[in-house]
């Protein structure tokens, strides 16, 4: 059995922005690409797979990135994203898995190294990707994270975690006995509002190209 497989769980048929995760940055490459290449860069991968129904996928892959095909009963709407994780640890054994997202372009592989890291030396038993957020949040018509009656400057605040959903981390055992892909002592992978971009709107993949365009003017400029 392997020891760590990652996978790009791929779905052609997305309802709010159609072909997203093939859909190529102004002067670049499918979206799904960014990802590849990053989970390429991290030492201690065995396997990178995008599961997808769609076997024409396979002609956007980078070399080193298998294809595997799922069934397309996981393309519904209505489709859980557990129920695709435990497919494909059923086509696929590992001991650990990485779940990363073509929606998640510009998170690195030196995030995703250090995640997993983590996670193989024991000290964690999952991890996953969040962002920072330093601002006045309130649930049920109450503050969350700030006294109401004080005055203070948002770098004041107590922080608060929101996972990007840009990647996962996590043991077998804990997906296919406990229907889970967080374990109990999980990692924070704490990444930037760069990193944290998650396309699934036109307009984040409006935003998403912008950022794109500076990133490639700055490393002309560099």
């Amino acid at each position: 059995m392997n020891n760590v497989i990652a996978f790009v769980p791929i779905k052609m048929n997305n309802e709010r922005l159609q072909g997203k995760n093939t859909k190529s940055f102004t002067n670049g490459k499918p979206l799904l690409h960014y990802i590849l290449e990053s989970l390429k860069e991290v030492d201690g991968i065995d396997e990178i797979y995008v599961y997808c129904s769609n076997p024409m996928i396979e002609e956007l892959l980078p070399s080193g990135v298998n294809y595997l095909k799922r069934s397309e009963s996981l393309d519904s709407k209505d489709t859980l994203i557990l129920e695709v994780l435990k497919a494909f640890a059923l086509d696929v054994e590992s001991n650990h898995y990485i779940l990363a997202h073509a929606t998640a372009p510009f998170l690195t592989g030196k995030t995703i190294q250090e995640a997993l890291d983590m996670v193989l030396s024991g000290a964690y038993d999952s991890a996953l990707s969040v962002i920072e957020l330093k601002e006045f949040l309130w649930s049920n018509d109450e503050p969350m994270n700030f006294d109401i009656n004080k005055v203070q400057k948002t770098q004041d605040l107590e922080p608060i975690y929101a996972e990007t959903t840009g990647l996962y981390i996590y043991p077998r055992d804990l997906l296919l006995m406990e229907d889970r892909r967080t374990g109990n002592n999980p990692y924070l992978a704490k990444v930037d509002k760069i990193q944290a971009t998650d396309i699934n709107e036109p307009i984040d993949f409006e935003i998403a190209n912008a950022i794109f365009q500076e990133m490639q003017n700055n490393n002309q400029t560099n």
